[in-house]
């Protein structure tokens, strides 16, 4: 695992847990020699990561849209900043860069874009492995909620097999190494498909 996409909120939270975790993400994550892609903002976990990540040697690369530089106060002292048309280009260009996906706790923009490269897995658009760092239990309802997913019918347990839920970095990458993607939904013998 060398480059892994992060996905965290602008904001802090209300615990001082979810800043601290996304303080020693980036630490931890740049002191593995892991290149870190994100957001590119500076405030909030975003920063958080990025400002971590930098002070311990890291690499990191942000990737934001145009209307964004100023909403979301785009970090100007990264390793690399990619400025992009918009949203839509910001995520293939982060899937395209990463090796595999962590999701912070953070808010709808955050579950959307794990959500969307976990789909991407799914549909075997590409096989990259995600994981959701589950600080104070940030994730645990979400969890439940894929499991439901599976049991109401609307998904195999296979692709919610592919989503990591973990408080542990080190088993996340431990993880990311060992990922063998299921065969894609759409590759898989003929009957009935879920989506």
């Amino acid at each position: 695992m060398q480059t892994v996409g992060i996905f965290c909120g602008s904001s802090e939270g209300s615990s001082p847990a979810y800043m601290d975790a996304a303080r020693h993400t980036g630490k931890w994550l740049a002191e593995q020699g892991i290149h870190i892609v994100y957001g590119g903002g500076r405030v909030g976990l975003m920063g958080a990561v990025a400002d971590s990540a930098l002070a311990h040697g890291g690499r990191v690369t942000g990737v934001i849209p145009k209307s964004l530089l100023e909403r979301e106060i785009a970090h100007t002292g990264l390793s690399d900043l990619q400025v992009v048309d918009n949203m839509h280009q910001r995520k293939n260009v982060m899937a395209d860069l990463s090796s595999g996906f962590i999701a912070l706790p953070g808010g709808a923009g955050t579950a959307e874009e794990i959500f969307e490269q976990w789909t991407w897995a799914q549909l075997g658009i590409h096989n990259k492995p995600c994981a959701f760092l589950n600080v104070n239990h940030f994730y645990d309802p979400l969890k439940v909620m894929v499991q439901q997913m599976v049991s109401e019918g609307f998904m195999k347990q296979e692709y919610a097999d592919m989503l990591l839920f973990s408080e542990n970095l080190p088993d996340i990458l431990e993880a990311f190494n060992a990922y063998t993607p299921p065969i894609s939904k759409w590759t898989a013998p003929k009957g009935n498909q879920h989506a």
